[in-house]
C-alpha cells in the first residue's frame, strides 16, 4: 500500500513538472524599417497641352497639385514646335543655341540629309546637352520613359554603315524607345517599376511623357471633344503616378510641364505660297504655322524681292532679320528665308482643295494659344504659389538645383524667376 501511494505521489510530481516546464519560445516576427528615401525627380511632359486647360474643370490631379504647389503661365520658346521644345526643356538653351531648331530641318554640313522627327543620330543633337548626361556624368542615375532625343548616345557619332550603332555617347541608364502603341497606363507602370527598384540602381531623375493630349488637339482643335477626353485620360494616369508613388513611400519632386499649346486651324485661313512667289525660286523645308524657305539655286535674291515683307496673314524675313525678340535665326540650320503666319492661319504650298478642321502649334511663342503647362509639386516647393510669367528655358536650371548639379553660365535661362516657388 505504501509503494502504491508513494508511486502515485511520484506520478504526480511529475505531471506537476511537465505542466509547469515552459513552453518554447515563437520567434517574433520584425517589420523590416521604412526606407528613409531621398526625393525622386520627375519631370512630366504633357505635349500640347495648352496652359488654359488646365481651367476646364476636369483635371482634379493636376489642379489638385497646382494648388498645393506652384503653377504659373510658361512661353515655349519658338518655334513653338515639340522637338525644339522638349530639347529647350532638357538643355536650357532656345533652339537657335541647341541646334533641334524645327521638328524637320537641314544642315549645310551634310548635304542631302533631312532631319525628322525619327533621327537619332547624334550628329544633330550634340550642339547641347542634356541634363540626364550632365546627371549621368555626375553619378546622378536617370530614366526616360519617352523623351524626344533620350533615345540618342548623345556626344557620340554614328558608325558609318553600322546599322545604326554609335561610337561613344551618352544615354539614360534606363530608356525607353519611342512607341505610340505603348500606352499611358504601361508608361506610369513603367515609371513605379523603375521607383520599386532596391536603390543601387532606382533612378534619382526620370523622365515621363504623353502624347495624346497632342495628338487629339491636331484631329480636332483645341475645343473639341477628343481634346477633352484625352486631358481627363492623362489626369487620371497622373493621378495614379501620384497613388503609387504614395504607395512605395516614395517623395518625389514633381515638374509638369507643356511644350506648346494649341491653336485651332481651318481651310479657310490658309495662304498659298505658290500664289505669292514662283515655286521655281525655293524648296520648302516646312511649312504650315511657319514656312522655311531654301532659295533654289541663284535665286535667293529673287526669292527675298518676292516674299521679304508683309502679305497680309503672313510677315517673311531674311534669316538675318527675323525680329531680336524671337531669338531665332543664328543657327545654320535655318534657312536663308522665313515666313511666320498670323495665330489660326497655316502656309501652305498651294491653296486648299479640301476642307478641313484641326489644330496646329508653332506660332509666335508669345501668343496666348502657344502659352504652356507649368505645375511644381513635391517637398522642395512652397504651397499655392503662383509665379510671374517666364520662358521654359528656366526650367533646366531648376532641375540642376533639385539635382545638386552645379550651375553653368552658358544656358539661356535661369532659376531666379522659379526661386519664389522654392521652400529655399
Amino acid at each position: 500500500m505504501k509503494f502504491f501511494v508513494r508511486t502515485i505521489a511520484i506520478a504526480a510530481l511529475a505531471l506537476v513538472g511537465a505542466c509547469t516546464t515552459p513552453a518554447p519560445t515563437m520567434p517574433v516576427a520584425h517589420t523590416p524599417p521604412v526606407e528613409n528615401k531621398a526625393p525622386v525627380t520627375i519631370l512630366v511632359s504633357i505635349d500640347g497641352f495648352r496652359a488654359d486647360y488646365l481651367d476646364r474643370g476636369i483635371t482634379p490631379t493636376l489642379s489638385a497639385l497646382a494648388s498645393d504647389g506652384a503653377r504659373g503661365p510658361m512661353a515655349p520658346s519658338f518655334p513653338s514646335k515639340t522637338f525644339p521644345n522638349h530639347w529647350t526643356l532638357v538643355t536650357g538653351k532656345v533652339p537657335d543655341h541647341h541646334g533641334i531648331v524645327a521638328n524637320k530641318m537641314e544642315d549645310p554640313r551634310r548635304p542631302g540629309e533631312v532631319f525628322t522627327m525619327a533621327s537619332d543620330d547624334p550628329f544633330w543633337w550634340n550642339e547641347a546637352e542634356p541634363i540626364w548626361v550632365t546627371a549621368e556624368k555626375a553619378g546622378v542615375r536617370t530614366a526616360t520613359m519617352f523623351w524626344p532625343g533620350s533615345n540618342v548616345g548623345w556626344g557620340g557619332k554614328l558608325v558609318p554603315h553600322g546599322w545604326g550603332a554609335v561610337e561613344g555617347g551618352t544615354r539614360p541608364a534606363d530608356w525607353q524607345q519611342f512607341n505610340q502603341q505603348i500606352d499611358n497606363t504601361q508608361r506610369v507602370n513603367a515609371v513605379l517599376d523603375w521607383i520599386r527598384r532596391p536603390p543601387s540602381i532606382r533612378p534619382q531623375f526620370v523622365t515621363l511623357y504623353f502624347d495624346t493630349v497632342d495628338t487629339a488637339g491636331h484631329q480636332s482643335g483645341p475645343d473639341g471633344a477628343a481634346v477633352n477626353e484625352a486631358i481627363a485620360d492623362v489626369d487620371r494616369h497622373i493621378g495614379n503616378l501620384v497613388e503609387g508613388l504614395k504607395a512605395l513611400h516614395q517623395p518625389a519632386n514633381l515638374i509638369i510641364a507643356s511644350d506648346h499649346g494649341m491653336a485651332a486651324t481651318s481651310n479657310e485661313r490658309v495662304i498659298a505660297l505658290d500664289t505669292i512667289a514662283d515655286p521655281s525660286l525655293y524648296r520648302i523645308v516646312e511649312s504650315g504655322p511657319f514656312a522655311a524657305l531654301q532659295p533654289t539655286d541663284g535665286n535667293e535674291i529673287a526669292l527675298e524681292k518676292a516674299l521679304v515683307g508683309k502679305h497680309g496673314h503672313m510677315e517673311c524675313w531674311r534669316k538675318t532679320e527675323i525680329p531680336a525678340r524671337l531669338q531665332y535665326g543664328t543657327n545654320p540650320r535655318v534657312p536663308p528665308v522665313f515666313c511666320l503666319a498670323d495665330i489660326g492661319w497655316l502656309i501652305l504650298p498651294k491653296a486648299a482643295t479640301s476642307e478641313f478642321a484641326g489644330g496646329t502649334h508653332g506660332y509666335d511663342n508669345q501668343a496666348p494659344e502657344m502659352r504652356a503647362l507649368f505645375i511644381a509639386n513635391g517637398p522642395a516647393f512652397r504651397h499655392g504659389i503662383t509665379l510671374a510669367p517666364f520662358a521654359n528655358v528656366d526650367i533646366a536650371p531648376l532641375l540642376r538645383h533639385l539635382l545638386g548639379l552645379p550651375d553653368i553660365a552658358d544656358l539661356d535661362g535661369e532659376i531666379d524667376p522659379l526661386r519664389p516657388a522654392l521652400q529655399n
